[in-house]
């Protein structure tokens, strides 16, 4: 067999190594699991880099600000995994098999499922075997119970342990079952029993040489994490040992635990300039770009560039005016403020009196509001073709990363070495642009600024942000800094129920949608919501999304979302509910009957939403932002 050839052990989408399985995370294939490998170790050799960069000039600024946030070195591009067409053929000289986003083992201890031994993977008495390179998913290790007998498969033993600091380690199975001495043999054979049942873990480990076993769970919960050994500091994906240790207590988890990984992604729509921007504005967004143009020489020079064609769209002598103003801004200052809002530029352009120019990226079209949906919303527009682009800057584990706080958790690095480039991925799809009408959402968020229920909300914050404060963190620390506020949560129950409803009748079901709440700041106060697909494949192009909003399909889906969020099947327990001193949830009036989407499609997690901020109910009427004629 050709050492170029990799051997092939299953496949996933782009945008599943951005959200489920990137980068440090576990992937279960069929037989056994393997974790995803650093960057460093990605293999673009036999393939042509131009055609797996990922054009987005506003996510790539956004991903150096966050580099830039943890001292990383600045990235110069993005780029999609590896892949080439033909990589499942049985040709093992063909290039293609070199190619794959390249992945180890882990949990390295499997389990024989027939005579339950358990050893490591590099054990003479387990094998792998992948003869076929065209079926990846009958790639699996075996096991020799007795000679001349068949081969029998063998699993990944599941137990795993992991810190708050990120590193992942395996379980200590022969210290574990000793009480972490030795045995009387020096490789001693060891089997694992499981029981099964309802009580959490039922796992025996014993030794077959010493005759020793103890239960798996011994070590469960709070109290059994004192009876663990202490963090190594190890980080598989990287095959390292953090350089000054670690030490931290560790947790016990499974290998499948959906806590063992959150992504640190960043996500932008790709978007033309604002018609009516200003100079200033396309100077201000584009800075990192722009900075070096002081010169017409320099100007000619890039403008001939493709990632500078948009220079062509401006006069020159301008254009280097306004850069040199910025620069001369700067001189005077300590520190320039820095655009941090991916947001703001596209709500301006959804919002945009003038929608631009189709192009293949982006097409946006007016609706007309109909009279009856004219009291609630200002502008409903079909985004009949976009593209987001995902881009991947770390990942924790335990703890998911905290939008409010980015240092609440410890982000783990992509790579062993300094790149100058982060995975990323794109997709193309359709969607609708919602504005509510910004009068009506004024007069609601200053009509509520001090009821009771608004203050059960941002007290909740306040808690739910002090339990999770790092213990690493050191000086003063703000509970309450970043509150969304009322208009989010106005803005994000109604995108729920939108999704919801519309999801009956659409074509997609709702995990293949997703929500981008534009709700601004309280200095710069926006009302959008965009619905839109979230999908890699054809799925997200259909076109069965914008046409509902159309008369009259919007007009009946709006008014069933918000008949149907008067009433859920879980009341009164439901409707009753606010956030209280002793329970650590960030949501009212909501739950998986009514208002509950799946991860891939809530950007908050389900925290923040209310039914009785959006519609009547209750003993308190006066709360609902809509109005009572969209409820007759």
């Amino acid at each position: 067999m050709s050492n170029d050839y990799f051997n092939r052990v299953g496949t996933a989408r782009p945008s599943h190594l951005m959200f489920t399985g990137g980068v440090g995370s576990l992937v279960d294939l069929p037989n056994f699991s393997v974790i995803v490998r650093g960057l460093d170790t990605w293999n673009y050799r036999d393939l042509r880099p131009e055609s797996y960069l990922v054009d987005e000039p506003r996510l790539m600024r956004a991903v150096n600000r966050a580099l830039d946030r943890y001292g990383n070195a600045q990235v110069t591009s993005l780029r999609s995994a590896p892949w080439r067409p033909g990589g499942d053929t049985d040709n093992l000289s063909d290039a293609a098999q070199r190619t794959g986003v390249p992945v180890l083992p882990f949990p390295q201890w499997l389990r024989c499922t027939v005579c339950s031994e358990l050893g490591a993977v590099d054990s003479p008495r387990f094998e792998f075997v992948n003869k076929v390179p065209s079926a990846p998913h009958e790639a699996c290790f075996v096991h020799e119970c007795k000679a001349g007998r068949k081969k029998q498969l063998a699993v990944a033993a599941r137990f795993t342990l992991v810190c708050k600091e990120g590193h992942l380690d395996e379980f200590p199975y022969a210290e574990f079952v000793h009480h972490g001495g030795t045995c009387v043999q020096e490789f001693p054979k060891l089997r694992m029993v499981d029981f099964g049942g309802n009580q959490a873990a039922n796992v025996l480990i014993r030794c077959q040489a010493c005759e020793r076993e103890r239960n798996v769970r011994e070590v469960l919960g709070e109290s059994g994490s004192a009876k663990l050994p202490r963090c190594r500091g190890r980080h598989p994906h990287l095959e390292t040992f953090a350089a000054e240790g670690c030490s931290l207590e560790t947790t016990l988890l499974v290998a499948g635990a959906s806590n063992q990984w959150f992504p640190l992604a960043l996500s932008a729509l790709a978007l033309p300039e604002a018609p009516k921007d200003e100079l200033p504005g396309v100077v201000a967004r584009r800075w990192e770009e722009v900075k070096t143009i002081t010169s017409r020489p320099v100007f000619d020079v890039l403008a001939d560039t493709a990632p500078y064609a948009f220079l062509r769209e401006h006069d020159p002598d301008a254009l280097i005016a306004e850069v040199q103003a910025r620069h001369d801004g700067q001189a005077t200052q300590e520190e320039r403020p820095r655009e941090t809002d991916l947001l703001g530029p596209e709500w301006r352009m959804l919002s945009s009196p003038e929608p631009p120019q189709p192009d293949a990226d982006f097409t946006l079209r007016e609706t007309p509001v109909s009279k009856s949906l004219s009291g609630l919303f200002r502008q409903i527009r079909q985004v009949e073709r976009l593209r987001e682009a995902r881009a991947l800057v770390g990942f924790t584990r335990l703890e998911a990363p905290d939008p409010e706080d980015p240092n609440a958790v410890t982000r783990v690095e992509l790579s062993s070495i300094p790149l100058d480039w982060v995975p990323a991925s794109e997709v193309r799809g359709e969607g609708i642009f919602f504005r509510v009408d910004d009068a009506l959402l004024n007069r609601w968020v200053a009509k509520i600024r001090n009821s009771p229920e608004l203050t059960a909300h941002r007290d909740a914050y306040v808690r739910f942000r002090e339990n999770r404060r790092p213990h690493r963190h050191k000086g003063p620390f703000e509970p309450w800094k970043d509150w969304p506020g009322a208009r989010y949560l106005a803005l994000h129950t109604l995108s729920h129920l939108i999704i919801r409803t519309i999801s009956l009748e659409c074509g997609y079901n709702s995990a293949s949608l997703a929500e981008r709440i534009y709700a601004g700041s309280q200095e710069e106060p926006h009302s959008g919501i965009l619905v839109y697909t979230a999908v890699s494949d054809s799925e997200g192009t259909l076109g069965g999304l914008v046409t509902r909003a159309e008369a009259p399909h919007m007009d009946r889906i709006i008014r069933l979302a918000l008949r149907g969020a008067q009433r859920c099947s879980s009341d009164p327990l439901c409707s009753e509910r606010l956030p209280r001193k002793g329970f650590d949830y960030l949501h009212g009036a909501a739950c998986h009957s009514c208002l509950f989407l799946s991860e891939t499609t809530c950007e908050r997690g389900n925290r923040f939403l209310d039914r009785r901020f959006l519609v009547p109910m209750g003993d308190s009427p006066e709360l609902a932002l809509v109005p009572d004629e969209l409820l007759a």
